[in-house]
């Protein structure tokens, strides 16, 4: 009887936890590097999770020395994210306070990337809603 109660006990627990992984796939990166090896990374990563999970949320967060990577004329990896960017389920955002102290301008952007006034806060809100948290730093 014990047998029983604990398989029946293991397969709940399992269709839970495949249940959680396939409905529920929501990821916040936190990028701050100006290293383009760790721009290659996340971009790297956004596919490897968007290609066999095409409903996960993925949300990268820019400030501090990433803004080259979202820059026009400074990004090595600007024709990815005008890919990426063609998934709804996935989101540029950049620090505006980032933008001030670097003067960038918002003219600089590349399309599509989303201005939000603390970088630092659309992270910690993220989690606050449940959103898994990444470094991006090789």
């Amino acid at each position: 009887m014990r047998k029983y109660f604990f398989i029946t006990g293991c397969c709940l627990l399992s269709s839970l936890f495949i249940h959680a992984q396939t409905t529920d796939y929501r990821v916040v990166f936190d990028v701050t590097s100006k290293d383009s090896m760790d721009h290659k990374a996340v971009i790297r990563w956004l596919n490897e999770i968007s290609n066999p999970h095409p409903d996960a949320r993925l949300e990268v967060v820019f400030y501090a020395l990433s803004l080259g990577m979202i820059t026009k004329d400074k990004s090595v990896v600007a024709p990815d994210i005008a890919k990426l960017m063609n998934n709804k389920n996935i989101s540029f955002k950049v620090c505006a306070i980032a933008m001030q102290n670097q003067h960038v301008d918002k003219s600089q952007l590349l399309p599509g990337v989303e201005i939000v006034p603390d970088g630092i806060y659309e992270i910690i809100s993220k989690q606050r809603e449940g959103w898994g948290y990444i470094k991006a730093k090789l």
